[in-house]
């Protein structure tokens, strides 16, 4: 099993820097994280943050291409149905010829309604979108429709669905699976039989929400305040607009080493040895073949990052590797 970092440029309230710095540190971890071996670094998207979340991912894959050699670049996720088929599939081939072949183009349906708002979409028909997404960029570039093409003669698409129906749904559309849930292969599986495929092409790669630390105890009051930010703003933004009350802020003591597959409900806080552990029991059964953690957990300070960064590339990614 390969390791891999997230990375979302989140600038907190609380610990806000310059934003040119953030970008800036951002393309600099992922330069060390390819000098350490990681295998990917991925990158999520959302929009209207106050934080200043990653709006354009594909925009800045072109950025970490053009200062990488090796690493793949992956997107977890594009948000589908905000955009055309035609863009992302240029964009995506933009990122691929610069990066010789490294991309790994993952699509979601989103769920934030000001988010669909701004760029006038539908979210009620956001994972028919997705799907159709899907299959419109596979098809604009195998019927060569637009140029340029990308250098791999057949781009990882990943599907960033969870539960379920969401894995059936990837399976049906024949590509990859953006989660690292072992109880999600079977319904993955299912779909791609369903549909004719074969399911030994099945491929599942995705995030585990953790800090890996030599020392879980020293680094959990730095680390716990960054959690809690995450948890409580994620959970914040997803009833935006829907007119249900915001979620009581969480207690980050309450997420340490839940169920790792647990999305907003968990937080993997452990030592090399144990989160690798937890990892394997939380992937077994399934073709994962790719986990990444996020590099930074929303304006960690810098040398905490470097740490963490350093930790998953030397420490827990030699154990999974067997995997």
């Amino acid at each position: 099993m390969n390791v891999g970092i997230y990375l979302d440029l989140r600038n907190p309230p609380a610990w806000t820097r310059d934003a040119a710095r953030t970008y800036g540190f951002a393309l600099e971890v992922c330069e060390e994280a390819e000098r350490l071996g990681a295998h990917s670094v991925w990158l999520s998207e959302h929009h209207l943050f106050e934080d200043g979340y990653l709006p354009q991912p594909l925009t800045f894959a072109a950025a970490v291409a053009a200062r990488t050699s090796r690493i793949r670049i992956g997107t977890a996720v594009v948000l589908a149905p905000l955009r055309s088929a035609v863009q992302i599939a240029e964009e995506a081939a933009i990122v691929d010829l610069v990066s010789a072949g490294r991309l790994d183009l993952g699509l979601g349906a989103g769920y934030r309604i000001p988010e669909f708002d701004l760029f006038g979409a539908d979210i009620a028909h956001r994972y028919t979108t997705t799907d159709a997404r899907a299959r419109e960029v596979r098809a604009l570039w195998v019927e060569r429709r637009v140029t340029p093409l990308p250098v791999q003669d057949r781009m990882p698409i990943w599907m960033g669905y969870q539960g379920p129906q969401g894995a059936r749904r990837a399976g049906m559309l024949g590509e990859g699976l953006l989660s690292a849930s072992g109880a999600l292969y079977e319904p993955y599986r299912a779909g791609l039989v369903e549909s004719g495929r074969d399911p030994a092409t099945a491929r599942m790669a995705g995030s585990i929400q953790g800090f890996v630390t030599d020392d879980p105890e020293r680094d959990w009051r730095v680390v716990a305040p960054h959690v809690a930010y995450q948890a409580d703003s994620y959970r914040r933004y997803m009833v935006e607009g829907t007119g249900r009350p915001t979620p009581r802020p969480v207690d980050p003591e309450r997420l340490r080493n839940g169920e790792p597959g647990a999305i907003l409900g968990s937080f993997l806080h452990a030592t090399p040895e144990d989160a690798a552990a937890r990892i394997r029991a939380h992937t077994a059964g399934a073709p994962v073949e790719t986990v990444f953690l996020w590099a930074s957990i929303a304006g960690m300070p810098e040398d905490l990052v470097a740490r963490h960064v350093e930790t998953l590339c030397t420490r827990l990614a030699p154990i999974l590797a067997g995997d």
